[in-house]
């Protein structure tokens, strides 16, 4: 169960970052927004994150095996990148519809699924 808790918080984390990240390259398109300039998009981007953090600390704590979770420091590291890595491809297809994945970044991933492979078989 702790497993399934910190995979689902790591996601919910990830999207909220994804958006803070990189959600204002498309807030500046927004007219209510684009009038308060690259301070104003750091400040909503920062208010962004704050739910980042919200989720991303509790999954550490609930996965972390030191205390009391199923997952090394390693393993989770690897799952957060590989969740951040999936997160980003939905919302790359979702809000950059002229962004096009190649087959190098296919080959990329597969190798990113073989590290966690490894990472989770050792």
């Amino acid at each position: 169960m702790k497993s399934i808790a910190t995979i689902l918080l790591l996601i919910l984390s990830n999207a909220f970052m994804t958006l803070a990240w990189y959600g204002h390259l498309k807030f500046g398109e927004w007219k209510g927004i684009a009038k308060y300039g690259l301070i104003g998009l750091v400040v909503i981007s920062w208010g962004i994150a704050f739910f980042e953090y919200c989720f991303q600390v509790p999954a550490n704590r609930i996965g972390f095996r030191g205390t009391g979770g199923p997952f090394s420091l390693v393993q989770l590291k690897v799952l957060q990148e590989v969740i951040t890595l999936v997160v980003f491809v939905i919302f790359s297809v979702i809000f950059f519809k002229n962004e096009t994945f190649s087959s190098n970044h296919l080959i990329g991933f597969i190798f990113l699924i073989l590290a966690v492979y490894f990472i989770f078989k050792g």
